[in-house]
């Protein structure tokens, strides 16, 4: 096998998935459950969620083709659910809504909240793109980076405000939206 590590694939994948995962956005959740239960498990957690998404990045694609779907129709699909998180992100409006978790465990965190639908989406999007091993970095990067949030929850809410959360949102929405419209061009020649 083949390892070639790109740091431009790298930093546009780590992108991606922060943009996707959006745990800074998450926080004002992250602080509510830890409200509620006292303790979130930010090692299990961020753990759980780094194991989910490697392993869909490599069962993902063989789901796929079980259910007779190819990698360009996934990565356009999945450019579309992108581009509908961005426009969440930045015009501050829900348009799927999931219920409010009810404990701090690592369903609710690991999964949807971390390694939910759109980044897994994006993950197998990324796939059509770049090489498994730079998304594999970026994964693990984001990862640390989702282990150091929700160690710091509380501080990060203090020195940001909610003011610069939303901006910060804002910003990687934007960001997103122009992923998603990259995604698309560069896969939909693929369908045809």
């Amino acid at each position: 096998m083949d390892i070639q590590f790109d740091l431009r694939e790298i930093a546009t994948a780590t992108m991606v998935l922060f943009a996707v995962i959006d745990i800074l956005g998450s926080i004002p959740i992250i602080i509510g459950l830890r409200k509620k239960v006292g303790h979130i498990e930010s090692e299990k957690a961020s753990f759980v969620s780094l194991i989910i998404m490697i392993a869909f990045l490599f069962v993902g694609e063989k789901i796929l083709k079980l259910i007779g779907i190819d990698v360009y129709s996934f990565a356009v699909a999945g450019s579309f659910i992108l581009f509908f998180l961005a426009l969440e992100m930045i015009l501050g409006i829900t348009l799927y809504k999931e219920d409010e978790p009810e404990s701090a465990s690592i369903v609710p965190i690991a999964f949807p909240l971390i390694a939910g639908a759109g980044t897994l989406t994006a993950l197998l999007s990324l796939r059509a793109e770049f090489r498994v091993e730079n998304i594999i970095v970026a994964i693990t990067l984001n990862t640390i980076f989702v282990f150091l949030v929700l160690k710091s929850s509380k501080r990060i809410e203090r020195v940001l405000g909610q003011n610069g959360l939303n901006v910060i949102r804002k910003v990687f929405g934007v960001i997103l939206l122009a992923i998603a419209v990259k995604l698309f061009a560069a896969n939909v020649n693929g369908l045809f």
